[in-house]
């Protein structure tokens, strides 16, 4: 299941909106077909796996499956009835299809065919990995994560504003590493004016991607300067999308489309943008995961609208201890424990010195926010 687990991660980012699937074909303790899922259409991981074997499984030959296999006839026919016409009598599987429509129904067709169905195999690491679909197909909406850099005290950036590195480099590595599964990437105009992101992902041996690139901007400040943002200018501008309200002007909306970026305008009563519109635009447009990676501001009022569904924070073995250095997280008023929020099914991955926390967002029942915070994004 290790080695099923690899080959669904060979496929990492690519078959969105669908997940990443792994399968591995034993016969007497040696692989002999393997296969992965690697394109939203394309054949799946267990109907390659039989191909690449070439032949028919000889007796006694086990199909290992990092997701249970498909039983519905889409573009691609059911795994199910590949599995069954092949003659193989046993199946492992990682993880059950979180599709609450059929989850289940693939072990009970393969066992009613006299299959035997061993489940829950690394089932954790299996589930973890489809960690965009499985949101995507249990609400039929996108992920929404946020990326955290900070010390150990929760700051991202000295009084004097000075950010540059808190976090080490094998961090940063990471941080391409999801930017790569994610299919967009999120951050406010204070972000692009103050640090003019490229917004790709960017690993060694691989050639540079470009995720959608969604820049919030309600007043439409980063279209002001001559000087346009690289978001705006390199040759990825087509994957840049502004999301804007009627506040910043038809002028600037003009602009920008005629350079090539699109613009998606909410109705505002505010310079700000409502997160349950963009979360149903991005649904119509099967955008499945959005990753936003700043600024403080625009984390900070996804959390307090109840829209932040992941988090991945790393923290560097750094202390500032200063209350006027930058923080992170604002906007929030707890008045006892059970009014924080909180992560679950959290996971800890070390890179050198620094630590990764990752998990899903859980908020309490009453969620107090402070009235005063009205930061700018």
């Amino acid at each position: 299941m290790r080695r099923a687990l690899e080959l669904a991660n060979a496929g990492w980012g690519l078959p969105h909106p669908n997940p990443m699937v792994g399968a591995l074909i034993v016969e007497d303790g040696q692989i002999v077909g393997e296969g992965s899922h690697a394109h939203d259409g394309g054949p799946h991981a267990e109907r390659l796996a039989l191909l690449a074997r070439g032949k028919t499984p000889r007796p006694g030959a086990t199909l290992y499956v990092t997701l249970e296999p498909c039983s519905s006839h889409g573009r691609t026919g059911a795994c199910t009835d590949a599995i069954i016409a092949s003659g193989i009598k046993r199946v492992v599987v990682g993880a059950t299809d979180p599709d609450p429509r059929h989850g289940g129904a693939g072990f009970a067709i393969l066992r009613s065919a006299g299959i035997e169905v061993i489940t829950g195999v690394l089932e954790r690491e299996c589930t973890d990995l489809n960690l965009i679909f499985n949101h995507w197909i249990t609400t039929g909406g996108p992920l929404i994560a946020a990326k955290a850099a900070a010390t150990l005290d929760g700051k991202i950036a000295c009084r004097t504003g000075e950010s540059r590195w808190i976090t080490n480099e094998l961090s940063r590595a990471d941080v391409h590493r999801w930017r790569r599964l994610f299919p967009s990437i999120a951050v406010g105009a204070m972000t692009i004016l103050k640090d003019n992101p490229r917004l790709t992902a960017r690993r060694a041996g691989e050639p540079e991607w470009c995720p959608w690139r969604f820049v919030f901007d309600g007043l439409l400040r980063t279209v002001v300067d001559k000087s346009m943002p690289a978001v705006f200018t390199d040759e990825f501008r087509e994957r840049t999308i502004v999301v804007t309200t009627p506040h910043g002007g038809l002028g600037y909306v003009r602009k920008l489309r005629d350079m090539g970026i699109q613009v998606w305008k909410f109705e505002s009563q505010t310079q700000r943008v409502s997160f349950a519109d963009f979360r149903k635009k991005c649904a119509e447009e099967k955008i499945s995961g959005v990753l936003v990676e700043g600024g403080a501001n625009l984390i900070s009022e996804l959390i307090r609208a109840r829209q932040l569904d992941y988090l991945f924070a790393y923290h560097a073995p750094v202390l500032f201890a200063d209350d006027k250095a930058k923080t992170i997280f604002s906007g929030l008023r707890p008045e006892k424990l059970e009014q924080a929020v909180r992560l679950d099914n959290v996971r800890h991955e070390l890179f050198g010195g620094d630590v990764l926390m990752r998990g899903r967002m859980v908020y309490p029942e009453k969620l107090l926010v402070d009235e005063t915070v009205f930061g700018v994004r």
